[in-house]
């Protein structure tokens, strides 16, 4: 089985993004409307890492730095499931409890 899923970044005159929607074969209406998309693949071949980071230039910098947070601490869980690697995992945690202190993004 195949899935396709699309994003399609609507760009201004000056090519930067206005707007970012996420479409797939489950979405019935216009899709998901999205502020930022951040994507890494691995290419096996070259043995190195393909990102993709766009945001809408509307962003704000409170939620760019609540979304670098969610993502380090999805990696974290993702490096402890993948490989064990508790301990490091849990570093990463800690860098990421950091991070919030520093951004100010948890109450």
């Amino acid at each position: 089985m195949k899935k396709i899923l699309k994003f399609e970044v609507e760009l201004d005159e000056n090519n930067l993004p206005d707007n970012i929607k996420m479409v797939d074969d489950k979405v019935n209406d216009s899709g998901i409307d999205l502020k930022a998309l951040m994507i890494a693949a691995w290419d096996a071949k070259k043995q190195e890492t393909l990102r993709v980071d766009i945001w809408t230039k509307d962003m704000p910098v409170h939620e760019m730095f609540i979304l670098y947070h969610q993502n380090m601490l999805g990696m974290a869980t993702s490096l402890e499931k993948s490989t064990g690697e508790s301990k490091l995992a849990e570093a990463l945690r800690d860098y990421c409890s950091f991070f919030a202190e520093k951004t100010k993004i948890l109450s």
